[in-house]
């Protein structure tokens, strides 16, 4: 393991540039500084570019004008903490224990990202790909900047291959290669049936309880065999070709895993496909959160006015996140009685997405993690969004190649995430190799 690039990652990773609170702003402008010192130190002209919102970081470097051009995403921004009191130790403290580095943004994004950033210094000029960086920071609040640069600079990102490293392998001797990633569309729901709470007992049985209207229209969006009742949500899925279903039956990853992983008393899925395609290939309809009323210690006798509830779909390839959008404030609207009033707003809608497999970039890929890992990588289609890799392939035209450096087990999002300082070694020397070859 080289001290210098796992020094430099310690610092990377002791910044909290957290994206989704206004606190963090000035360690977002330092994560912004530090990613432009060190890629202007390794050969790139850096600029740091304002948004709307985060500012994202653009790099290039040119060995020869004739070779082609890599594009790596990124990005810089993480989650949240919380609950800090379920981490063993400070997150923007890293700390090696067990052969893994324990700190937040430590698998999702900036040690995974680091990776093509040490790759690219080690090989300096004898890098036969000519490279440039696009580091977002708004990733874990949806992108919401993202597709408007991308508009703007099609010229400036102009590539020959995208490459993310984002997601994760299997193990560290079993590659994985995402070729598609399912689209997002997240609603928030709220129904009102009073300006305020009111009393149970002396209102109770002749008002409309907000909670229950809201739990009866929920209800209504899923059958008992896990289909979505959303009338037009399937119209337009697109069907896994049999090569398909052949290459995503390899994954080895199933039931049992399933329920280790979770925790769950039982699997459950739409009827009709396996574990593989349900998790990547299948549109799906999840509540996230669901509040009204009194919800501290005790009683509060009341009937709440207004009741709230947050609803993701994740949605697949030929389905269009705008067009869900239409349907299901529809169905909101449709199934609301006439003594409530109803109201969707739109949190975020990202399109799906998947990758041509045939482009030669995917065998250099390949290549590269037979090498690095001694077996070939396994296809698999992501059931996870990335905002930006939809933008990268809808709006650029470009095949992004996902190689994942973390483990199933990272704990991304979660108190005490980690990258092993395994993979986090593969993956320098797999981008190397991917970059040199």
């Amino acid at each position: 393991m080289n001290d210098k690039h796992l020094n430099e990652l310690f610092e990377f990773l002791s910044i909290p540039s957290i994206s989704a609170q206004s606190e963090y702003r000035k360690d977002i402008k330092q994560a912004c500084l530090w990613l432009e010192k060190k890629l202007k130190k390794i050969g790139f002209e850096t600029d740091i570019i304002k948004t709307k919102g985060q500012p994202l970081i653009y790099a290039e470097r040119f060995v020869n004008k004739k070779f082609p051009t890599v594009l790596v995403y990124g990005h810089y921004d993480v989650q949240s903490p919380d609950p800090l009191e379920e981490w063993f130790s400070d997150p923007f403290k890293p700390e090696i224990r067990g052969g893994n580095i324990y700190a937040r943004g430590a698998s999702d994004n900036k040690g995974q990202l680091f990776t093509w950033i040490a790759a690219a210094e080690d090989l300096g000029k004898k890098c036969e790909l000519n490279l440039k960086f696009i580091i977002e920071g708004e990733e874990e609040i949806g992108s919401e900047n993202f597709d408007d640069f991308v508009n703007d600079n099609k010229s400036l990102l102009s590539a020959d291959i995208c490459v993310i490293s984002d997601s994760h392998a299997i193990s560290p001797t079993q590659p994985l290669i995402s070729y598609g990633l399912r689209g997002i569309a997240y609603f928030e729901i709220k129904i009102e049936t009073m300006p305020k709470d009111v009393h149970s007992g002396i209102y109770g049985g002749n008002v409309a309880n907000p909670a229950i209207i809201l739990s009866q229209i929920i209800s209504k969006m899923k059958s008992e065999d896990e289909k979505i009742n959303i009338e037009g949500f399937y119209r337009n899925v697109r069907k896994l070709t049999k090569q398909e279903r052949s290459l995503l039956s390899k994954l080895p990853f199933g039931e049992k895993e399933i329920l280790e992983e979770t925790g769950a008393i039982n699997v459950l899925g739409e009827s009709g496909f396996s574990v593989h395609e349900r998790a990547g290939a299948r549109p799906t309809l999840d509540v996230n959160g669901v509040w009204a009323g009194y919800t501290l210690e005790g009683q509060k006798t009341i009937i709440p006015g207004v009741a709230h509830a947050k609803i993701s779909m994740r949605l697949v390839p030929n389905q269009d996140p705008y067009e869900i959008e239409k349907i299901f404030k529809k169905f909101v609207s449709d199934n609301t009685p006439v003594y409530a009033k109803s109201e969707v707003k739109t949190l975020s809608l990202n399109k799906p997405v998947i990758m041509d497999i045939k482009n030669p970039y995917f065998k250099k890929a390949e290549k590269a993690l037979i090498k690095v890992f001694g077996s070939r990588p396994i296809y698999e289609l992501s059931g996870g969004t990335i905002g930006a890799a939809s933008a990268i392939k809808n709006i650029l035209r470009i095949d992004s190649i996902l190689m994942g450096y973390g483990l199933p087990d990272d704990g991304i999002h979660s108190p005490n995430e980690k990258i092993s300082l395994e993979m986090f070694e593969k993956g320098i020397n797999a981008n190397k190799i991917f970059l040199f070859g």
